[in-house]
């Protein structure tokens, strides 16, 4: 799916509506007792961070979300039953926090208890007009610090109806926002039809939480997954990496900087399967991406050490693959090519990295920091930068999503770090990255892109080759 922000995905005018948990619903939940499941780690740090920045008085939206089309008219009541059961069907969404002195308590509704409501807010003649009052709907209604944390929306027209539906980041990742389009189809053609969806039960991300974490309290600071972590970070001046280029933070310094966004297409899909081939014998077009970045930062900035965090999924079990949740950990490498090695030993290089600490990413980072001892007090929303390879070619409905209009939505906002995504759809390989709105970071930035366009592009010959 392609990544992008609200502006980029062919918002059309039409009729707006909305759907949110109707008052009785969230009246029930005020009242629910504490769920022992605790936050996964992950949670707890991104909505502890959200707090601390709010804390520190800037609001910093951080949701994410997925837009896709539904074509020929739409039946709003068949729309509401199917977006209502696929909530009922994602535990996390019925799911929230409260705080008591300092700690997060979860809060969970029975799956009875969950209505929508739904209301016409009105014709939108002017596109922008309506980016600018989704994006503002989505800032509020999708807050990491308030429950529910999530709004359905959809523009009627009578040829198509585009669906938009915006998620605390707390909920959902990458790969959940992926299966929405095809998911909610489903549920709609049912609700069109009067019938029920025959499909198993999705795992509960809640539950997983409640695994994950009891895995991770079970490590103390002698373990070696937090040595290797302590390592990492002393050599990072005892920080987690940024983007090595010039970004031009020295000139913000002391407060947040807008964030801007850059997104393109990055090659068709023959150059892309080209430079898969290519890459295929070191592990693929991960490690492609990652050795073109380690060689880029050196050409563009002289960094001769390329350090990162790189984001891995963490559905090890067959029950969590149709879930909703951020199943996600991370792994840190660090690629040396201070000795002036090109790509195709930037590609070893990366495959040993990953290879020897792929399965760190099964300790949460926020529970390694708790156990290094680091007085981390977060005054972004995103801890360290990313550079993220997904391939959604195999995703469920992935043919119709140019068709369909489908995206996956980044909130852009405000934030020091870079975060890059690389995605494999049908097409080709598409481009998005998050950056600090200076001149320099944008000047890096492009050269960044140009450039890891023009190595995909050559690797490709000698992979089709």
């Amino acid at each position: 799916m392609r990544v992008t922000d609200i502006q980029r995905c062919d918002v059309r005018p039409g009729l707006l509506v909305e759907w949110t948990l109707s008052p009785d619903t969230v009246a029930a939940a005020a009242g629910l007792p504490e769920d022992s499941r605790p936050p996964a780690y992950v949670q707890e740090s991104h909505i502890r961070t959200a707090r601390s920045v709010r804390e520190d008085g800037l609001f910093v939206p951080t949701w994410v979300g997925a837009a896709f089309d539904v074509p020929g008219a739409v039946d709003l009541d068949a729309l509401q039953r199917a977006l209502h059961d696929w909530t009922l069907r994602h535990e996390t969404l019925r799911s929230g926090f409260r705080w008591d002195q300092g700690v997060m308590r979860r809060f969970t509704l029975g799956a009875g208890a969950v209505r929508l409501r739904r209301e016409v807010v009105g014709a939108f003649e002017d596109a922008q007009r309506l980016v600018t009052h989704l994006q503002d709907r989505f800032d509020v209604a999708a807050d990491a610090l308030d429950w529910p944390n999530f709004l359905y929306a959809a523009v009627v027209r009578p040829d198509c109806t585009s669906v938009y539906m915006a998620f605390d980041h707390s909920n959902v990742d990458a790969y959940s926002l992926h299966r929405i389009p095809a998911e909610v189809h489903e549920f709609y053609a049912a609700a069109v039809e009067g019938r029920t969806v025959a499909q198993p039960p999705a795992g509960s991300y809640v539950d997983f939480c409640e695994a994950e974490r009891a895995d991770a309290d079970r490590v103390d600071d002698s373990h070696e997954i937090v040595a290797r972590w302590r390592d990492f970070v002393s050599r990072c001046d005892g920080q987690l990496p940024n983007f090595p280029v010039d970004l031009g933070l020295d000139a913000v310094e002391g407060k947040l900087p807008t964030q801007k966004l850059l997104q393109d297409s990055l090659v068709g899909a023959r150059e892309a399967a080209g430079f898969e081939a290519y890459c295929r014998p070191f592990g693929g077009s991960l490690v492609g991406v990652l050795a073109a970045t380690a060689v880029l930062v050196r050409e563009i900035a002289g960094t001769s050490v390329y350090r990162t965090v790189v984001p891995f999924h963490t559905r090890a079990q067959s029950r969590w693959q149709d879930s909703v949740g951020w199943y996600v950990g991370g792994v840190p490498i660090e690629v040396d090519l201070s000795d002036g090695a090109g790509f195709e030993e930037a590609l070893r290089r990366v495959r040993a990295a990953l290879r020897e600490n792929r399965r760190l990413a099964r300790m949460p980072i926020a529970r390694v920091l708790r156990l290094l001892g680091a007085e981390f007090r977060p005054r972004s929303p995103d801890l360290y930068s990313i550079v993220s390879f997904v391939d959604g070619r195999g995703v469920p409905g992935s043919e119709r999503w140019d068709e369909l209009h489908a995206y996956g939505l980044l909130r852009v906002s405000y934030g020091d770090q870079v975060c890059v995504w690389v995605s494999r759809v049908h097409e080709g390989l598409q481009f998005a990255a998050r950056y600090p709105d200076t001149g320099p970071a944008l000047r890096s930035m492009e050269r960044y892109l140009e450039g890891l366009r023009e190595t995909v592009s050559r690797v490709a010959r000698a992979g089709g080759a």
